[in-house]
């Protein structure tokens, strides 16, 4: 009746929004609405608003206008959160074969992933594994405020022979500053992990590479986890043996002086033993048969330190036939002030010795003033430091 009213009053029938929302649908087989977007027109904010009459179109092909959509990269297709939304790492590495070291040369990383707390200032960080991860752990300064830094800073790894080529691994971590972000230990933004067995020796590869997410894997059950200990742990292999570090050792026999030259350069990656994760190293030699006072020297104590550099040099007199038949030990130890100072490994060199340690020995006494230094891997069993 309402609706017969308003017809007779002139004014125009008023459609519900039931009925308006059935344009075009009939009972039946339901066919397609002839280009929707005539009657809900797209907004184009440089266009004219107008509503356009729909034109008949063949009911087997209907065609849909519609606003153009953006195409997706099949490559980025998933979780955002992959490895190339991480950024990418550019760096070079180059093994000194004759000075047995391996240079990191971090160039810059770009397209790095901001951060929760928006903080983009990042340093490299470089672990050698298997091993000791302090031992290993090399930095560079921090670059703040952008998410393309540029380090163009070279981390040098001494005492890297060939056999660490062989079967060792660098790892590189792009981390935050923990001192500008106050809070410790958080995951890096992102690591990549290089084999130094496809290095060629003294020539330099450049790398560009995806950063990834940080490995991580579930800890023993034999292991007792305290109270606010994570479950997982990062991804590490460890050596079938431990290792103890190595030490850089130089000897000469001086004609002039009449004696044996002994110099104690550096150590390299030293077996941690205080509870901070640390060493304070010195070394001890001893001369077998006992020659009394003069047969035993100390270097200074380094403290904090699995790295040490020393450059210390100490005489032994006597003829080169004599010497020959004597024995050198070198012993590495962590100084503890109030308590026994503890082992950290030695060498024997020796003309019994056999290996570089019998060749090192014998080289320098063969002839005199030829000065040659050598790197000894530090073994674990203890040394007899008496006769």
């Amino acid at each position: 009746m309402a609706g017969t009213a308003a017809v007779r009053g002139g004014r125009p029938p008023r459609a519900s929004m039931q009925e308006h929302m059935a344009i075009d649908v009939s009972p039946g087989p339901i066919r397609p609405i002839h280009l929707i977007s005539d009657y809900f027109p797209h907004f184009y904010p440089f266009a004219k608003h107008t509503l356009r009459t729909p034109e008949p179109h063949p009911a087997v092909t209907p065609a849909i206008r519609s606003a153009p959509q953006p195409q997706l990269d099949p490559e980025r297709e998933g979780d955002s959160d992959d490895s190339t939304a991480l950024g990418t790492l550019e760096f070079t590495l180059l093994f000194d074969a004759d000075n047995s070291a391996l240079h990191c040369t971090a160039h810059r990383a770009k397209g790095l992933k901001p951060p929760a707390s928006g903080s983009v200032d990042t340093y490299v960080k470089a672990n050698l594994l298997p091993g000791a991860s302090k031992a290993s752990q090399l930095r560079t300064r921090t670059v703040r405020g952008t998410r393309g830094p540029v380090w163009e800073e070279t981390l040098t790894y001494h005492g890297f022979t060939r056999q660490d080529a062989g079967r060792k691994t660098l790892r590189l971590c792009v981390c935050e500053d923990p001192w500008l972000r106050r809070r410790r230990r958080a995951p890096p933004l992102g690591e990549l992990r290089v084999p130094l067995r496809k290095l060629v020796p003294n020539r330099a590869r450049s790398f560009d590479v995806c950063l990834e997410k940080r490995k991580l894997t579930k800890r023993p059950k034999s292991l007792d986890i305290a109270r606010g200990m994570s479950l997982y742990q990062e991804e590490e292999a460890e050596a079938a043996g431990e290792e103890r570090g190595r030490i850089l050792l130089s000897l000469c026999y001086s004609s002039r002086q009449g004696g044996l030259l002994v110099g104690v350069l550096r150590c390299a990656h030293l077996a941690p033993m205080d509870a901070n994760g640390y060493s304070d190293p010195f070394v001890r030699l001893f001369l077998r048969p006992n020659m009394g006072k003069r047969s035993k020297y100390k270097t200074s104590v380094r403290k904090k330190t699995l790295n040490p550099e020393f450059n210390e040099e100490f005489f032994y007199a006597g003829p080169r036939e004599e010497l020959a038949q004597k024995t050198l030990l070198v012993s590495v130890w962590d100084y503890d002030l109030g308590t026994a100072d503890d082992f950290i490994g030695g060498v024997e060199l020796s003309s019994q010795a056999g290996g570089e340690c019998q060749r090192h020995w014998c080289e320098c006494l063969g002839r005199s003033d030829h000065r040659l230094e050598l790197w000894h891997p530090l073994d674990g069993a203890p040394l007899q430091l008496s006769d």
